[in-house]
């Protein structure tokens, strides 16, 4: 049993090798620019500090574009909604992701709950290699034990808020109109959570009917746990350069 799943873990890496090449190029493309801007944007860190009172729109904005942008949260439930075809799934899942979320940044900020962002985001980082994993079939492969993906959703969801928490604490929203903002704002990132999920749903139903999405798959997979790699070490070395 014990060489079996060696020489299935053998297997994988010698895929992962081939596959991974490929991609790796496009994924530092795309993404060494912006790698330590997860949160909300520098753009925005002004009107956060200046706001005070009630403004409930512009929070939902800010909620909504913050979702819309944040290519760490949509590479996330890309792969949560990658092999889910029914939408009662994708409603269980995305439920319980948004739980998650809205508990922490809701709380995180409340009871000012700090710590460092850059640990925060390499964790989001690797919730991503850990989807990406799961929908490969690693897990079953090598421990012949699956995971509880409801469960993981929702721990990684909780994850997510405490990210955004953080980053909101960094810019020191004003207590005067404090918890309507906050609610405003995850109404907005709950309307750019379902805005992001249905383009992707949209995409993602053209892409499975076509002959070739399970020839790409696995490599959509590979493509999208080098992301979180490169997401983890990105934020591991703005870390250790802070410390």
């Amino acid at each position: 049993m014990h060489s079996q799943s060696l020489r299935g873990l053998a297997a994988f890496y010698a895929r992962l090798r081939h596959s991974l090449l490929p991609v790796f190029g496009m994924l530092l493309f795309f993404l060494v620019p912006d790698a330590l801007a997860h949160g909300v944007a520098e753009g925005d860190k002004g009107f956060i500090q200046e706001s005070s009172g009630v403004m409930l729109l512009p929070f939902v904005y800010l909620g909504a574009k913050h979702m819309i942008t944040g290519y760490d949260h949509l590479l996330f439930l890309f792969g949560v909604i990658f092999f889910l075809y029914r939408l009662k799934d994708v409603g269980l899942y995305v439920t319980l992701f948004a739980v998650g979320h809205s508990v922490t940044l809701l709380l995180g900020v409340l009871m000012e709950i700090s710590v460092s962002a850059y640990l925060i985001d390499a964790i989001i980082g690797f919730s991503v290699v850990y989807k990406a994993l799961d929908n490969l079939g690693a897990f079953q492969r090598w421990f012949g034990y699956q995971p509880d993906t409801r469960a993981a959703t929702l721990v990684f969801g909780l994850i997510h808020g405490f990210g955004l928490a953080t980053k909101i604490l960094e810019y020191e929203i004003a207590a005067d109109g404090l918890i309507a903002n906050l609610i405003a704002f995850n109404v907005g990132v709950e309307v750019g959570q379902l805005l992001a999920l249905s383009a992707i749903l949209i995409a993602m139903g053209y892409w499975r009917r076509t002959a070739g999405f399970w020839r790409h798959a696995y490599t959509a997979n590979v493509a999208m746990m080098s992301a979180g790699f490169l997401l983890m070490g990105y934020q591991l070395t703005g870390l250790a350069l802070s410390s």
